[in-house]
């Protein structure tokens, strides 16, 4: 005989199914709120949909069935986990990860732009989240974004004629939907934007801003050098990390853009070491 599953506990499964179907992401602390039950309850809900595949389990809460890496549907065709390079993720796995954050900073970022701005957007998630802002701000006009990422030129060509859009080109890193050196850097070389926004996976005082992979960390300080204000965007997690490749230095950095999880001490020495801490959210 199959599982026998309560009418009440059935009903609300499928709703928080339907939650994160429509959302893309769930926390197991909203979908407690939302219901009126315990996290605990929340949980053994969610495990009940994992079980039949209609989500997917990630620290938190939930996502889509489609939602995690090595999966042939998130756009990188034949990656299985095991063939990933060490340190890295699928783009549309990591845009889960703390999508409301990134929300944040990416609203936050894009209210600093103005009309008539160049500017110059590094591949990634929180700086997609920025170009999704971008294209909101319907105000703007004259916006000239400079970009490395596939998926970011694409966000933004809804914007246009308000927008425009220019690629570097270079040579294609699938797992990203970036474009890297050999050719990456040629455009940069030869401009003088207005803001540079370019993502990384750690943030540290001392050792400044590093990213778990070579190719991408090369193009990120070429950007950083092609611009004459240069913020960092990073979520709260990698304020304080260090990875394998170095981007520059913090004192080389005009602004962190970050979010209230970040660590307080960590961002006072940022500040302390000539950067401006601005926090989304």
């Amino acid at each position: 005989m199959g599982e026998r599953r309560h009418p009440l506990a059935e009903v609300r499964q499928d709703r928080m199914a339907g939650i994160i179907l429509d959302e893309g992401f769930a926390r197991v602390t909203d979908l407690a709120g939302r219901f009126g039950v315990s996290a605990v309850t929340v949980r053994a809900d969610l495990t009940a949909l994992e079980a039949r595949a209609r989500v997917r389990r990630v620290r938190g809460g939930a996502v889509p069935p489609s939602g995690l890496p090595g999966e042939r549907a998130l756009g990188a065709p034949g990656w299985q986990v095991s063939e990933l390079p060490l340190g890295e993720r699928p783009f549309e796995s990591s845009q889960w990860e703390a999508p409301v954050q990134k929300s944040s900073i990416g609203v936050h970022a894009a209210a600093m732009i103005a009309d008539g701005d160049t500017v110059i957007l590094d591949v990634g998630t929180t700086t997609t989240a920025i170009a999704r802002a971008l294209v909101l701000r319907t105000d703007l006009r004259d916006v000239t974004v400079v970009t490395n990422g596939l998926n970011i030129a694409l966000e933004l060509e809804r914007a246009a004629p308000r927008i425009s859009v220019v690629v570097t080109g270079g040579t294609l890193r699938p797992l990203q939907h970036s474009l890297v050196n050999p050719l990456g850097t040629v455009l940069l070389e030869r401009l003088r934007a207005s803001v540079a926004f370019v993502g990384c996976n750690g943030v540290d005082p001392e050792v400044g801003i590093t990213n778990v992979n070579l190719p991408e960390a090369e193009v990120k300080r070429a950007m950083l050098l092609a611009a004459r204000r240069r913020v960092i965007v990073a979520d709260g997690s990698k304020v304080g990390e260090v990875e394998l490749a170095k981007v520059c230095d913090i004192e080389e950095v005009n602004v962190l853009i970050t979010d209230p999880s970040a660590n307080p001490e960590v961002l006072t020495e940022i500040a302390t070491a000539g950067c401006q801490v601005e926090l989304a959210g």
